[in-house]
């Protein structure tokens, strides 16, 4: 993964956020170690999230999961490189119960703990993300926009006050929902599917750049 992030970083002028996932490790100091590491690659802003990957207990205990956060503060304070530090709750990913307290509890104890930017992947509704700003507030909160909340504009999110958007896998969801449809169209016997083909000079021109 780190081969990765870095050759991203190495293949674009512009700053790189790594999902970092739950930082690879689940105890403390194993996250700042990582964590460190990330940093290394050049990243401008690196997740750590609380999912813990356990079935029977999704979320890490609240007190670990802050003090996880605590541990990637102090490891991009040490390295002395401005990176951007977002802290996630997977509460409403995990389907936790209350999914929504869960979130603002949290997301104001990762904000206390260092954390940069706030981030609670899957919520949808105006007035839900309204109040995860005004509860993390000065610090800026990123909303993932998907299928789920599509309807949502970037004017709209300006005015809630969110102040950092991610798509996720978004796109690509939308380009494999194309081919899908593309192979069932061509599995019935019908190519006009292929109607709605890129350019290829146009492809060739935007990888070129």
């Amino acid at each position: 993964m780190l081969n990765h992030i870095r050759e991203i970083v190495e293949a674009t002028p512009l700053p790189v956020n790594a999902d970092f996932e739950r930082g690879y490790a689940d105890d403390p100091e194993d996250v700042a170690r990582n964590v460190k590491l990330c940093v290394g690659t050049g990243v401008a802003g690196l997740s750590i999230e609380d999912n813990s990957r356990r079935d029977d207990s999704p979320l890490y205990d609240t007190e670990l999961a802050v003090e996880r956060i605590r541990a990637a503060r102090a490891a991009i304070d040490v390295s002395e490189i401005p990176v951007v530090l977002t802290a996630r709750c997977e509460a409403w990913l995990v389907d936790a119960p209350d999914s929504f307290h869960v979130a603002i509890e949290r997301l104001v104890a990762y904000a206390a703990a260092g954390a940069d930017c706030l981030y609670a992947p899957g919520v949808r509704g105006p007035k839900e993300i309204a109040e995860i700003v005004r509860a993390v507030a000065p610090k800026p909160v990123n909303v993932l926009v998907s299928k789920f909340n599509h309807e949502l504009s970037l004017s709209q999110l300006e005015d809630l006050g969110v102040r950092r958007i991610s798509l996720g896998s978004g796109l690509a969801l939308v380009a494999w929902n194309a081919f899908m449809r593309a192979a069932r169209s061509l599995s019935s016997g019908s190519f006009t599917a292929l109607a709605d083909a890129a350019p290829s000079a146009e492809l060739n021109e935007l990888f070129s750049d």
